[in-house]
C-alpha cells in the first residue's frame, strides 16, 4: 500500500462491484486501513496506531462520497479516532443518503489495551437504515450477548460484525459466537474480515478470516444457518438475500421462539442476588 489513495481505489472497487449487484450494504472489516500503517514502518505499535488515525476523517468522507455516488449503504469497519487524547476503535455507517453513524467498540481486546492503548465506547444502539433496522458489534464486541440481546429489545434485524483476527482459534471464536447471536436473537448477522499479510506493520503481520452472512436456525432459513460464506482465508466477496419478513414470521411461530420465551423476571431476580 503506496498511498491512502490506493487504499481508497481498492475500496471503490468493491464498493462499486457490490453496487452492481444493487447491494443495499456493503460491509468492510474491523481496522480495513491497517495497511497505511506500513507508510512508517519505524514506529513501535502505539505510534504507528496514532499514526493511523491521521488518515481517519480523510477515509471517513471518501466512504460517505462512495455511499451516495453509488447508491449503498457502507459499514466502514473500524478506524482509530483520536478524542481529547484518547483513542478509540470506531466504525462508521454511511448511508446513502449522506448521513453517518458511528458505533464505537465497547469492549477492547488485551492487545488493543497492551500495544495500542484504545480505550472502549459506553454506549450501543439500533440505526435506522433505507434498507432495515442493523447493529454493529465490531469483532470481540460480539462475543459478549449482553450486547445483541440489548439490540434485540430495540428491534434490531441485521446485525454487522466487522473483525479482525490472526489465528483461525481467533476466528472461530468471532464466527461462533456470532452464529449464536443470530440464534437467540432472531436476526440476521453478516461478519466481515481481512485476510493476507502485512509484512511492514509490527504486531498485525498476518490475517485469518472467512467472512459470512448467518440466519436463525429454523424452517425458514439454510439448514445451516448460513446464507453465504467465503472461501477459508481468500479475498472475495460475498452476497446475501436477506428476508426481513421471515424474521416477522419466525418471531410469531417458528419451531423455537427465543425471544418470546424470555423469563427476564427470573434473570433480574437470580443478578440482584448477586
Amino acid at each position: 500500500m503506496l498511498s491512502v489513495d490506493d487504499l481508497l481505489n481498492q475500496a471503490e472497487f468493491f464498493v462499486s462491484s457490490l453496487a452492481n449487484y444493487q447491494s443495499d450494504f456493503a460491509l468492510f472489516p474491523e481496522f480495513f486501513c491497517a495497511p497505511l500503517m506500513g507508510l512508517a514502518p519505524d514506529k513501535r505499535s502505539v505510534e504507528a496506531i496514532r499514526f493511523l488515525s491521521e488518515f481517519t476523517q480523510a477515509i471517513k468522507q471518501r466512504f460517505s462520497q462512495l455511499a451516495v455516488t453509488y447508491n449503498i449503504n457502507i459499514i466502514a469497519g473500524s478506524m482509530p479516532v483520536l478524542e481529547d487524547g484518547k483513542l478509540y476503535n470506531v466504525s462508521y455507517l454511511m448511508h446513502r443518503d449522506g448521513s453517518i453513524d458511528e458505533q464505537y467498540k465497547i469492549h477492547i481486546t488485551p492487545h488493543e489495551q497492551r500495544d495500542w492503548v484504545i480505550d472502549g465506547g459506553d454506549t450501543v444502539k439500533v440505526i435506522e437504515t433505507d434498507a432495515g433496522r442493523v447493529g454493529i458489534l465490531t469483532c470481540y464486541d460480539a462475543e459478549f450477548p449482553e450486547l445483541g440481546r440489548i439490540l434485540a429489545e430495540q428491534g434490531v434485524q441485521i446485525l454487522f460484525v466487522p473483525f479482525w483476527t490472526d489465528t483461525k482459534n481467533g476466528y472461530l471464536r468471532v464466527r461462533l459466537c456470532a452464529q449464536a447471536r443470530a440464534i437467540e436473537n432472531e436476526c440476521y448477522v453478516a461478519i466481515g474480515g481481512s485476510v493476507g499479510n502485512l509484512p511492514r506493520v509490527d504486531n498485525v503481520d498476518i490475517q485469518y478470516a472467512q467472512s459470512a452472512v448467518f440466519s436463525p436456525s429454523d424452517v425458514y432459513f439454510p439448514h445451516d444457518a448460513t446464507l453465504a460464506e467465503a472461501n477459508a482465508n481468500t479475498e472475495m466477496m460475498i452476497f446475501a438475500d436477506v428476508d426481513l419478513d421471515k424474521l416477522k414470521m419466525l418471531h410469531e411461530r417458528g419451531s423455537v421462539t427465543n425471544l418470546k420465551h424470555r423469563r427476564p423476571k427470573l434473570y433480574a431476580s437470580h443478578l440482584s442476588q448477586e
